[in-house]
C-alpha cells in the first residue's frame, strides 16, 4: 500500500550541529594572520611616536590621545577578538558575550574620540579624518555588536560579521598609522602641505 511504502522510506540523516571549537578552528587561519597582523603593526604606531621629538610638527596631550591612541586601540581589539576566537570554546554564550561587550567598549570609546575631535585646537579635523577616525571606526563596532548576537542564532552569519568588522578595523588602523607616518616624514623634511594635497588630511598628532 501506498502508506506503507510512505512509512518504510528511510529518513534522511539529521545534520550533526558541530561544538563551538570545531567550527572555530575553521577560522584559525584567518586569525592567525588578523591577529599577528595587529599585533606587529602596533610597532608602526611606537616608531610613530618616537618620531615626534625631531618633527617640526608639535603635538599636545589631547592631539595625541584625540588621533594615535585610537590606533593603538583598534589594534588592541582587533588582537583581542583574534585570540578570543582561537580559544576552545564549547558552546557560544560565552563566545557572543565576550565578543560583545569588547565591541560595545569599542562604540563608547569611539564616541569619546569623535568628542575629543570636536574640542582639538591644534589641529582642525578634514572629511578624510572624520571618515577614518570616526565614521568607519564606528561602523565596525556597531556590525561586531549585531554580529555577536547572531552567534546564538545564526553562527556563519555572526562569525562572518565579526571577521568583517576585525578586518576593517586592521586597514583602518594601517591607513591612520601610515597616515601619520607620512604626515610627520614629510614635514620633518620641510615640505609644506597645501590643503588639495593628498596628504595634508594626516593629522599632527602622531
Amino acid at each position: 500500500m501506498p502508506s506503507a511504502r510512505l512509512e518504510r522510506t528511510p529518513r534522511p540523516p539529521s545534520i550533526p550541529i558541530m561544538p563551538a571549537h570545531e567550527t572555530l578552528s575553521l577560522w584559525e587561519s584567518f586569525y592567525v594572520i588578523v591577529g599577528s597582523s595587529a599585533g606587529a603593526l602596533t610597532g608602526l604606531q611606537f616608531v610613530v611616536m618616537a618620531l615626534i621629538p625631531d618633527s617640526p610638527t608639535q603635538a599636545g596631550e589631547h592631539e595625541i590621545n584625540t588621533f594615535a591612541t585610537p590606533t593603538i586601540v583598534h589594534f588592541c581589539i582587533v588582537l583581542l577578538i583574534s585570540a578570543l576566537l582561537s580559544a576552545p570554546w564549547l558552546t557560544w554564550p560565552p563566545v557572543a558575550t565576550i565578543v560583545w561587550v569588547c565591541s560595545a567598549a569599542g562604540m563608547v570609546y569611539v564616541v569619546i574620540v569623535i568628542r575629543r575631535s570636536q574640542r582639538t585646537t591644534l589641529y582642525k579635523p578634514v572629511l578624510e579624518d572624520w571618515i577614518w577616525h570616526a565614521v568607519l571606526p564606528l561602523v565596525a563596532y556597531i556590525v561586531m555588536v549585531v554580529s555577536a548576537g547572531f552567534l546564538e542564532f545564526s553562527v556563519t552569519a555572526g562569525l562572518f560579521g565579526i571577521a568583517g568588522s576585525a578586518l576593517l578595523l586592521l586597514f583602518i588602523g594601517i591607513h591612520n598609522a601610515w597616515d601619520s607616518a607620512t604626515y610627520i616624514a614629510l614635514r620633518a623634511k620641510g615640505v609644506q602641505l597645501s590643503p588639495e594635497d593628498p596628504n595634508s588630511g594626516a593629522t599632527p598628532s602622531q
